[in-house]
């Protein structure tokens, strides 16, 4: 049985997350090969809301509006819905191993990407060709796994793991006749997941689905502590399980599609973050939730400041994710307070 663990309040927690996240963000536009000092930075964002004689030079205005704030905004999105996704993911299929791409979703985004590249199209259409094929190829998951016989869970996780199989030799082939001096490489460096290049357009693009599925998955966060009891103690207590379950794996779904569009494929931070954030607030969705969203905008922003600083050439997410996350995670698994 596993050990009672005295664990700080939950409002604390969550106000410490916010205060981190707020420092990380100011820290992260400081940062970088093109310094953009605090009292620039307020006086670059205070301009486009009141009149302020500049004192920084127009190109500090224009790294920091057009490249390095929407990259640091897209980072904190992008962690915030893999941790949401993976958390909700891990409630509704009672599986503390469910991740984002459970249903084939970072499969799907990948093949749609490497289409785009492989189609010579640019990046505003390798994003939308991205989040399409990752909903279409959910769709035929929950369409294969509601035909599938027995438990429908099962059936779901089974469809998603052939289908994204499926997918993923599709973009196998597409590697296989790519252009290996052109668009291989393109194709190889999107499937390692990057925010290089992050413009305005992508968090715009972004914003609105995972808007769409992050503020449900808030409000439906007390019903997830209920699907984890099973559909019949579901019944007992009013609630429609089938219909919950299917509105947070929508949602999840959503905005698992809107990240891997505009990120890439990034792994482990929807696995690892969640199992993260129950050590401090326990297993409790009411808190956790919230608490995975920002626990996961931090690290993903971390990793992406880790990314563009440590070397000349920027690392992808993809590989540093995996670095940390992977012997983290092996770490959590085998320390004594994981044992029953």
């Amino acid at each position: 049985m596993e050990k009672n663990k005295k664990r700080p309040p939950y409002a604390a927690v969550i106000a410490v997350l916010m205060v981190l996240l707020a420092l990380c963000i100011v820290g992260s536009v400081t940062l970088g090969r093109y310094p953009i000092g605090f009292r620039e930075m307020c006086g670059i964002i205070g301009s486009r809301f009141m009149d302020i004689e500049p004192f920084w030079k127009p190109v500090q205005e224009s790294l920091l509006l057009n490249h390095r704030l929407p990259r640091i905004l897209l980072a904190c999105l992008v962690g915030c819905c893999l941790s949401a996704a993976g958390a909700a993911y891990q409630g509704v299929f009672q599986n503390p191993m469910a991740a984002p791409d459970i249903l084939g979703a970072s499969n799907g985004a990948a093949f749609g990407a490497a289409l785009a590249i492989l189609l010579g199209l640019g990046g505003g259409m390798i994003t939308g060709f991205a989040f399409a094929a990752s909903l279409a190829t959910v769709g035929a998951v929950i369409y294969v796994g509601g035909k599938a016989r027995g438990k429908r869970v099962l059936g779901l996780v089974l469809s998603g793991i052939m289908i994204g199989s499926l997918v993923s030799s599709g973009t196998s082939f597409i590697k296989l006749v790519a252009d290996p001096q052109d668009q291989l490489p393109a194709i190889t460096y999107w499937l390692m997941g990057s925010l290089n290049g992050a413009m305005p357009k992508d968090l715009i693009f972004a914003l609105l689905p995972m808007a769409l599925g992050l503020v449900p998955l808030h409000l439906l966060r007390w019903r997830i502590n209920i699907l984890t009891l099973g559909d019949e103690e579901a019944q007992t207590m009013g609630v429609n399980a089938k219909r919950i379950r299917t509105a947070v794996i929508f949602c999840a779904t959503l905005v698992t599609a809107a990240s891997v569009s505009v990120s890439g494929v990034i792994g482990w931070v929807g696995l690892v973050i969640p199992h993260l954030t129950r050590r401090m607030v326990g297993n409790n969705y009411k808190y956790l939730m919230p608490a995975s969203m920002l626990f996961g905008a931090i690290f993903l922003l971390l990793v992406d400041n880790l990314s563009r600083s440590l070397f000349a050439t920027e690392i992808p997410l993809g590989i540093l994710t995996s670095l940390i996350g992977a012997p983290f995670f092996i770490y959590l698994i085998t320390r004594d307070g994981e044992r029953h």
